[in-house]
């Protein structure tokens, strides 16, 4: 896992699984696919993080700054906590006036919601909007600042700019409580961490945690919101501010109005609906104000979410919340600076791609013909082409492609079968041939014009009728096949979901014939030894004989001659 200041979103590479959901789901393409990880190329990331909302493994995820919200709190310094207004819709409502208690606990001194700056933002968006001359898009969301600026840079000029209600509350809180104090935002974004880390904005916001940070800094600390007494923020918001984490919360605030038929005002959620916008902004008709929230339904839907529910009872919930709580009425907090400015700040590796590198690609992927380009979508890319753009550009691998990843597959398989010193046939489920590999035609002799004939044709059909039955699932025989001169050890065994079989035969003629040779051996040697055995036996009786023979003529020499040297002796 890396990251760096710079970097949001990154990969938990011993979680990644290969899957290309992040590719497919990434508004900008910003995954970079290479040794079979799916990593975020921090230039082209717009911090939006849906990525880390819709991968399946959770390898996807953000920069975690608990560490440094604590050693903050830790400092000593005057902390002041700005809660999104999305919160209504992650805490449950008996967990509205706990909440503050709870902040308050782990060390902030003041806890006041971000509606407060949201307010002040409508206010100066409104005015901004009142010269209808041209087209505006708001700004509270700085993934739709990223996305513009990265790869709309000639819709640039269409930002209204104001800076977001997170650092327009971060002004308020420091120009109320001193420029010393910190500030950390707690919210669903983790765009909002990028934000904080802009230049022209740096020092504004000391720390972002999202709501799933927050939470696990109250397990840490071992707090918990069902035994904190209930209490109220340092601040009340004025309007109807609490509105924004959800569709025309915005124009709703300001007072633009909130008809959906308007046909000047446009509120859209989710990137496809926004893109789709752009197209509106520069053109002929009526200029648009377009207020755009990058999470599908809203804020309420953000990757710092983890709570259980979805976007739409979270959305009522904050509606409920905006409607039933008080607002201020009385002064309106005083006017500050929240002008900024934007400028494009286009990707470096987004440059065009010559038409016959794209050709190469689609060559080595088999895809030269227009009709090999399915367009299927499995890769992540919406196209054959954009995939191969993606190639050209280190982004993507040709291997994600699974049309050629499926072929290559099929081609190692044919060549495997094709190189295969054993015999191997494929059959029906009539038990006809369908097709057989060289080393099975020159063991059985058989031509290409058995293809469709009958198994029996030129084998004995009984192992292949065993297993179509189901009597059984494999047959393994040793066989001879004396009209083609071979013995065999044969395999057959089904496919049944595609209801063929499959006949695999190891040729063992050499290995019989050498048991053979063997026997004869063996068989010619013991009537050898039996041979051996009988004239030792022959020779032994002969031996026997003789020595006993040869005994008793000494028997009698040796008596003589005692008699001779006796009667010498008498004499």
């Amino acid at each position: 896992m890396g990251q760096d200041a710079q970097q949001v979103i990154f990969t938990n590479e011993a979680r990644c699984r290969d899957c290309y959901r992040c590719v497919r789901v990434c508004p900008v393409k910003a995954i970079k696919v290479e040794g079979n990880q799916a990593r975020v190329d921090a230039e082209r990331c717009i911090a939006c993080g849906t990525c880390v909302r819709e991968c399946p493994q959770g390898a996807k995820t953000y920069r975690k700054d608990g560490a440094v919200a604590a050693e903050i709190l830790r400092s000593g310094a005057c902390v002041a906590a700005s809660i999104a207004p999305a919160f209504a819709g992650v805490f449950e409502e008996w967990e509205y006036f706990r909440l503050p208690s709870a902040l308050r606990r782990l060390g902030f001194r003041y806890v006041a919601e971000t509606a407060i700056g949201a307010y002040m933002v409508a206010r100066d968006t409104a005015a901004a909007v009142a010269n209808g001359a041209r087209a505006h898009i708001c700004t509270a969301c700085p993934a739709v600042v990223n996305y513009v600026e990265k790869y709309a840079g000639d819709k640039v000029p269409y930002l209204v700019p104001v800076v977001s209600p997170m650092m327009a509350h971060a002004r308020h809180i420091k120009a109320r409580l001193g420029v010393s104090t910190k500030v950390i935002f707690i919210g669903p974004c983790a765009a909002k961490k990028a934000e904080a880390d802009r230049r022209e904005l740096k020092g504004l916001v000391d720390c972002v945690l999202t709501f799933e940070e927050l939470e696990e800094l109250l397990a840490e600390k071992g707090i918990d919101l069902g035994t904190c007494e209930e209490s109220s923020f340092d601040e009340e918001p004025c309007g109807m501010a609490r509105l924004f984490p959800v569709e025309g919360g915005s124009a709703a605030t300001a007072r633009m109005g909130t008809d959906v038929l308007d046909d000047r005002l446009l509120f859209v959620s989710g990137f496809e609906g926004f893109r789709e916008c752009l197209g509106s902004v520069g053109g002929k008709g009526k200029p648009p104000v377009i207020e755009p929230l990058l999470c599908p339904h809203g804020c309420v839907n953000g990757p710092g979410i983890r709570r259980e529910g979805n976007p739409f009872e979270r959305r009522q919930r904050v509606i409920r919340y905006a409607r039933t709580r008080k607002t201020v009425d009385g002064p309106q907090p005083a006017p500050l600076d929240l002008a900024t400015y934007f400028q494009p700040r286009p990707v470096a590796g987004d440059i065009e791609v010559p038409q016959e590198q794209i050709r190469a690609v689609f060559e080595k992927a088999g895809k030269a013909r227009p009709e090999q380009q399915l367009n299927c979508g499995a890769c992540g890319y919406a196209s054959c082409r954009d995939q191969a753009v993606a190639v050209v550009r280190g982004m993507a691998g040709i291997e994600m492609c699974i049309p050629f990843m499926r072929r290559f597959a099929e081609q190692r398989s044919d060549r495997i079968m094709v190189t295969s010193p054993n015999g191997i046939v494929v059959l029906d489920q009539h038990l006809n041939i369908l097709s057989f590999n060289p080393a099975f035609g020159a063991m059985f002799k058989a031509g290409a014009s058995l293809v469709g004939a009958h198994v029996s044709r030129i084998l004995d059909p009984d192992p292949f009728e065993k297993v179509a039955c189901g009597e059984q699932e494999v047959v393994d025989d040793h066989r001879d096949y004396p009209q083609y001169g071979v013995a065999v050890r044969e395999v057959v065994y089904a496919l049944r979901a595609e209801h063929q079989y499959v006949g695999m035969f190891i040729n063992i003629t050499s290995e019989k014939q050498d048991t053979e040779r063997l026997r004869k051996v063996k068989d010619e040697t013991v009537i050898q030894a039996r041979e051996l055995h009988a004239h030792q036996i022959e020779m032994a009786k002969n031996f026997a004989n003789f020595l006993g023979e040869y005994t008793a003529k000494g028997e009698q020499m040796v008596a003589k001659l005692l008699e001779a040297v006796k009667d010498k002796e008498k004499g």
